[in-house]
């Protein structure tokens, strides 16, 4: 099993290689490889409407800047730090960004989620997509993506604090749309 990691490996740093020299068989390598996991990233945290065409922008930027891959970290670690910026920008541009981040720790009080129906299964993705913009964000960035607060922090231009009571909301939000559902 190593063995076959190291040729994934050593195989996804010949492609990289290429592609940044221009070679658009090896980045369609590259973009199979990935694709779900980036796609999966999207959906989470924009939401499913959104989630094709943001995944297209990652790629697209992805080409734009592979010559700038340094090689420092695995590739998949830069695609995922890239993607999550086109992400997070895509967010700052529609302007909702910052209408959903407040310090206001009462601010998702008046959020309502649908009442769940007995006869659905639970469905942790539906529950994710029923969260405010922001707290969804914040949600899929800490539980699902393991960034820390201070991380998040940083990447939305927020405080810790900010991001601590925007998981803690989305974190009751998710239980009460999870407790109706089943």
């Amino acid at each position: 099993m190593l063995d076959a990691n190291r040729f994934g490996a050593a195989r996804v740093e010949s492609d990289v290689a290429l592609a940044a020299a221009g070679d658009a068989s090896a980045f369609e390598r590259l973009y199979r490889v990935h694709v779900a996991r980036i796609h999966s990233l999207a959906r989470r945290m924009l939401g499913p409407r959104e989630a094709d065409e943001v995944t297209q922008d990652v790629f697209v930027r992805t080409w734009q800047k592979l010559g700038t891959f340094r090689g420092d970290a695995a590739f998949s670690t830069w695609l995922h730090r890239l993607a999550v910026n086109v992400m997070i920008e895509r967010r700052r541009s529609w302007a909702i960004l910052r209408e959903r981040m407040t310090d206001d720790p009462t601010a998702l009080d008046f959020v309502t989620v649908p009442a769940g129906r007995p006869d659905l299964s639970v469905d942790f993705e539906a529950a994710i997509d029923e969260l405010p913009a922001g707290a969804r964000q914040i949600f899929v960035l800490h539980d699902v993506e393991g960034y820390k607060h201070r991380e998040i922090a940083e990447l939305l231009d927020i405080t810790s604090g900010t991001s601590k009571r925007q998981l803690h909301r989305a974190r009751q939000l998710m239980r009460r749309h999870l407790t109706a559902a089943s």
